[in-house]
């Protein structure tokens, strides 16, 4: 059975960012609802400065929803979903190239593990370093899709779009 999708965009993004809307997408045509926060007034405290008020609004949107969503993040939008879902439930946690840190920030990224989720990062991330990522995926036995790309993803949208219908659809049939 679908449910809702929030989908958190990256820093010096927009809710109307490629990956995001993309995914968005994707998860409308199967009949899960969506919505993308915007966080641009957020961002606007730099990178640090924007995770606490980031975390305050997706903890708004969350407890809003009638059922637990599921959370999709890019970059700083993954990182600020990870650490939500320590805090409120959630269905599922769908996360792209994820930072392990945020200079700045006494926060280290991390997920609550008895939520299904699925990493996906590029090889060629020069923004967060896969290899953070790889080792904290490996010390917690987290799925973790790594693609030839950059940190933008952006040529593999389509195949992330394809894996996120699939998580999607893994998730509905455990509902």
């Amino acid at each position: 059975m679908p449910g809702h999708v929030i989908l958190s965009h990256g820093s010096d993004s927009g809710p109307d960012a490629t990956k995001v809307s993309a995914l968005a997408k994707v998860a409308e045509s199967m009949g899960w609802s969506t919505e993308r926060p915007d966080y641009r007034e957020d961002d606007k405290l730099g990178h640090a400065g924007s995770i606490e008020p980031r975390i305050a609004r997706l903890h708004q949107r969350i407890a809003a929803c009638a059922a637990q969503p599921v959370l999709v993040g890019s970059s700083m939008g993954a990182f600020v979903s990870g650490l939500a879902s320590l805090e409120l439930p959630v269905a599922g946690l769908f996360l792209l190239a994820s930072p392990a840190l945020i200079p700045g920030s006494d926060l280290a990224f991390d997920v609550r593990l008895d939520v299904p989720t699925l990493l996906i990062h590029g090889w060629r991330d020069d923004v967060c370093p896969v290899d953070e990522m790889y080792e904290f995926a490996r010390r917690r036995e987290l799925p973790l899709w790594i693609v030839d790309d950059d940190h933008r993803l952006s040529e593999h949208v389509d195949a992330i779009g394809r894996q996120f219908g699939l998580f999607l659809e893994q998730l509905a049939k455990q509902a």
